[in-house]
């Protein structure tokens, strides 16, 4: 036999070496990938929040195929934390890694509103979508008609009568019962509209809260 023969029996068999090889690595490593994604998965459902982003976090190494896995990241950080920041910095790093992947689109319009959200909360500011407005100015000129009617079918009754809501006392104080993985700024957007306003809540429970950052799932708060 020559030795060209001895040749092309090695190559072949170092090509279905490397072959075999690169598919066990696979099978090693894209199971344990796809079950940690499938626990991160349950426990969102299941409202254990900051175990998902674990989970999720764990799933990272900046390769390509982890672009998805910083997708998920993005939206339990946008629709379940609040947290415009960390949502942004996850639909960055999937751009970045999947600039034309099947979410590229959507990425970029989420990227906008938190954007928007980021930097209305850092002014203290909220800002009001032309729908809200146009409710809120709908339920402004219902009340002033009620009002109008009631002061037409008792034109004798004194003005007094209709008592304003004292500056000085307000209306009654809400509470709130902290769930896990809330924050002031996350409370303070659920009452408020803007996480900017988080230090009002923080006053109204000095008796409760020694680090804001360190909120204890059950507390009540004061929501002033």
């Amino acid at each position: 036999m020559s030795i060209s023969y001895f040749l092309n029996k090695f190559a072949t068999a170092l090509a279905l070496g490397l072959a075999v090889s690169g598919g066990s690595c696979d099978r090693m490593i894209t199971p344990r990938s796809a079950q940690i994604i499938k626990d991160a998965e349950n426990k969102t459902a299941d409202g254990n929040y900051l175990r998902a982003i674990a989970l999720y976090e764990s799933a990272l190494d900046d390769s390509p195929r982890t672009a998805d896995v910083h997708y998920r990241l993005a939206l339990l950080y946008d629709d379940k934390m609040h947290d415009p920041l960390h949502a942004l910095h996850h639909f960055k790093r999937y751009l970045t890694l999947a600039p034309s992947g099947p979410h590229a689109n959507e990425v970029k319009n989420f990227m906008k509103k938190d954007e928007l959200e980021l930097g209305t909360s850092l002014s203290g500011d909220s800002v009001v979508s032309r729908a809200e407005a146009a409710r809120l100015r709908n339920e402004n000129l219902a009340l002033r008609k009620e009002v109008d009617e009631y002061r037409a079918r008792h034109p004798t009754e004194k003005a007094a009568e209709i008592k304003p809501v004292d500056k000085k006392t307000g209306p009654p104080a809400k509470t709130y019962v902290v769930r896990e993985g809330d924050t002031l700024a996350s409370i303070a957007r659920k009452f408020y509209k803007s996480s900017g306003r988080w230090k009002k809540i923080q006053n109204a429970n000095k008796n409760l809260i020694d680090d804001p950052a360190k909120l204890k799932p059950g507390m009540t708060l004061t929501i002033p």
